[in-house]
């Protein structure tokens, strides 16, 4: 077994309300989210932290802290300025690193 820490590509689940929201989501929006998980889960840290971290994302994704008094907890990648989000947590276990998207919207 190797000591080497875990790398992208991550995992990605979704709580089954998140799902039920994207599956409702029109074609346009299924597709931006169906983007923004490619991004999310090749990155080599999905919360993109530090300046300027998330400068080689698209222009329609932002990722931030949900809370700013969270930085490590839930962030949230807004999509296509707004109209469109996921909230997701990231957790870096060592066997299993996983993204899990609790929450989807498409306006």
């Amino acid at each position: 077994m190797s000591d080497e820490l875990p790398r992208p590509p991550w995992q990605m689940d979704w709580t089954g309300e998140a799902r039920q929201e994207f599956e409702r989501m029109p074609p346009d929006g299924r597709q931006l989210v169906l983007a923004a998980r490619a991004e999310l889960v090749t990155a080599p840290d999905p919360y993109y932290r530090g300046i300027d971290a998330d400068a080689a994302l698209p222009h329609w994704i932002t990722v931030r802290p949900l809370a700013s008094t969270s930085p490590g907890g839930a962030h949230i990648a807004d999509l296509a300025g707004g109209r469109g989000w996921l909230v997701f947590t990231f957790v870096r276990r060592h066997a299993e690193p996983q993204i899990t998207v609790t929450d989807t919207f498409w306006a």
